[in-house]
């Protein structure tokens, strides 16, 4: 049965249930920079079962064939800095969580925890929900929720127990607090992942063993002299309005640093791009189409979050331009000296909505020197690695069955990735007609 043809084919369609097949499509493995031409794609149960030339590979009668010709079909993509809505209720939480799936998003790292995650990712392992695949913090460690080592080491173990996935550092901590974390969190065995605090410092938050740092946190500050005499608040947010006083020659050693200790990069570009960055205006902005999956009172906290930053005294749009750039060049930087990049935006934040955002992210990872082959990297394979999945973000016999289906070939144009014909998330097949609808649904104004 041929997609579009049949009415059954617009809504989805299991893989458990029947063979999906993609025939005679163009597909981006992702192991290197290829495309597969004119292939036969299975999937089984959420699984690749088989892969080869259009016309040699078998089947089964009942399978649903999706046409392929002229498409291209890639792993789908990650979220590395995705936040669930921390809250009591689950349908604002399956809300994110569709928009992110829509667009092509099928697995997705929650940096703001609540123990009805915990719930919510047993709900999404079941089937239940069409949704990414799902990886949880627990509620923040930060300045006001961590007061003492000892407190901060009672929440490593209790969130351990909990059962969340790692643990989510925000800004505040000091350096005996966050010892206390990283020690036991080493101890016990939970990654911790995000923010880098001020008092802390890259140099001990590299030495501590983050899985990731989020947003270049610290990157800037560790580049600048004499930071013990700046105070917090004069450098900014990421250290925005001290970057002028950066001395890049000390690129080097941190990207010596972070290579050498295995931290991986998440660097949320788009934030910067959208929120910080002074060539975007707030009232373009929240004019974009996408901002129509956001409710009012959301987009007017985004447009006066931006409004208020480009009028405080320290903002200086020239400045800015420089210090975007210097986040340019500090992801170029880690990518050609073999730190490992994951893909992430921060949605939904400041002008960042989920699912849409991350496609921004990858333009902006380009942008920064990368090429759309690299960048696609950060949001597939890499992910794998990072994970310890090598089943995920690959397309080969095996792999987990996330799937994207695309009108044209993103490694010439990373715009492409957004011109989504179809997903296949939580082995489900969504062809375009139930993005539409589904989409349509979700729309808030």
């Amino acid at each position: 049965m041929l997609f579009g043809f049949n009415g059954r084919a617009q809504e989805p369609v299991h893989s458990s249930e029947r063979q999906i097949v993609f025939r005679a499509v163009n597909v981006i493995p992702m192991d290197r920079e290829q495309v597969l031409q004119n292939q036969d794609v299975v999937v089984k149960d959420g699984k690749i079962t088989a892969l080869g030339s259009s016309g040699k590979v078998k089947y089964s009668k009942d399978a649903l064939v999706v046409d392929g010709s002229g498409k291209y079909l890639m792993p789908g993509l990650a979220e590395m800095h995705a936040h669930v809505p921390p809250v009591d209720e689950f349908e604002p939480m399956e809300e994110v969580l569709r928009l992110f799936a829509l667009n092509g998003i099928t697995t997705i790292r929650g940096m703001l925890g609540h123990p009805r995650h915990l719930e919510l990712r047993e709900r999404i392992q079941s089937g239940e929900l069409i949704s990414p695949r799902f990886y949880t913090s627990g509620p923040s460690f930060n300045g006001n929720t961590v007061k003492t080592p000892e407190q901060g080491a009672k929440m490593v173990r209790a969130q351990k127990q909990a059962g969340y996935d790692f643990l989510k550092l925000h800004p505040g901590l000091t350096p005996e607090t966050f010892a206390a974390i990283s020690k036991t969190a080493n101890e016990v065995g939970i990654p911790f992942a995000g923010h880098v605090s001020y008092k802390v410092g890259i140099w001990p938050a590299i030495e501590a063993g983050y899985a990731s740092i989020d947003h270049m946190d610290g990157f800037v500050e560790g580049l600048v002299p004499g930071l013990d005499t700046i105070p917090e608040q004069r450098a900014g947010l990421f250290a925005m309005y001290i970057a002028d006083q950066a001395d890049e020659s000390r690129i080097p050693k941190l990207m010596t640093a972070l290579r050498e200790n295995n931290i991986w990069v998440v660097p949320t570009q788009a934030l910067a791009e959208r929120w910080i960055a002074a060539d975007k205006d707030p009232e373009m902005l929240r004019k974009v189409p996408e901002m129509i999956y956001m409710d009012p009172g959301t987009l007017e906290k985004w447009t006066t979050s931006k409004k208020d930053m480009m009028q405080n005294p320290q903002y200086d749009a020239a400045e800015i331009a420089n210090y975007i750039n210097l986040r340019q060049k500090l992801i170029y930087e880690c990518n050609r000296n073999g730190v490992g990049l994951l893909l992430g935006s921060d949605a939904p934040q400041v002008f960042n909505v989920p699912g849409f955002s991350t496609h921004h992210e990858l333009k902006y990872l380009v942008d920064a020197g990368l090429t759309p082959y690299e960048a696609l990297r950060t949001g597939t394979v890499n992910i794998g690695r990072f994970l310890n999945r090598p089943d995920i973000g690959i397309i080969k016999e095996g792999a987990a069955a996330d799937l994207v289906l695309l009108a044209g070939n993103p490694l010439e144009q990373i715009v492409q990735t957004q011109k989504i014909e179809g997903v296949l998330v939580t082995k489900r097949w969504l062809p375009k007609t139930y993005i539409t609808q589904e989409l349509k649904k979700l729309e808030k104004q």
